[in-house]
C-alpha cells in the first residue's frame, strides 16, 4: 500500500523543519516539525480531508509549543541551594578547628560550619547537612538511633 501524497507532504515538511532547526537552532521549528510529523502519521492512519488535517496540525502545534515553553522555563538549579540535594545528605568530617572545618561529600571536600550547640566531631565522624550558606555546608552530628 502506497502512502498518500498528503501524508508524504506532512512527513516531508516535518523532516524539513527538523533539519532547519539543526541548521538554525532556536528550539522553535522543532515543535512545528513534530506537529507536522504527527499530522503525517494521522493521515497515514486514515485521516482524510484538508480541514481535519489542518485542525490536527493546529492542535499538535499548540500542544508541542506549550510543552516546549514549559521545558524552557525550568529554573536553573544552583549548587548552593537547599533544593540542589545537599540538605539532608550525610558527610564525613575531615578536620575541624572549633566550629569551622572541612567535610567530604562524595569525592569532594567542602568547607563546613557546625550549627550552634553542636559538639566538635571526631575525624571521619558522620555529619548531617542541615543548610547551605554560600558554599559552606552547615552541619551537625548525625543522631545515633537505638541505644548503644
Amino acid at each position: 500500500m502506497m502512502p498518500s501524497t498528503a501524508a508524504l507532504t506532512w512527513l516531508g515538511a516535518g523532516l524539513a523543519l527538523l533539519v532547519a532547526e539543526l541548521a538554525a537552532p532556536g528550539a522553535f521549528l522543532m515543535w512545528i516539525g513534530l506537529a507536522a510529523l504527527g499530522t503525517g502519521a494521522a493521515v497515514l492512519a486514515g485521516l482524510e480531508g484538508f480541514g481535519p488535517q489542518v485542525a490536527v496540525f493546529a492542535v499538535l502545534a499548540a500542544g508541542s509549543i506549550a510543552a516546549g515553553l514549559r521545558v524552557r522555563r525550568r529554573p536553573e538549579r544552583r549548587v548552593n541551594t537547599p533544593d540542589a540535594g545537599l540538605v539532608g545528605r550525610t558527610v564525613h568530617a575531615l578536620a575541624f578547628d572549633g566550629r569551622e572545618g572541612r567535610v567530604r561529600l562524595g569525592d569532594s571536600d567542602w568547607p563546613a560550619q557546625l550549627v550552634s550547640g553542636a559538639a566538635t566531631p571526631d575525624p571521619r565522624g558522620r555529619l548531617l547537612v542541615v543548610g547551605v550558606k554560600g558554599l559552606v555546608l552547615l552541619v551537625q552530628p548525625v543522631e545515633r538511633r537505638g541505644g548503644a
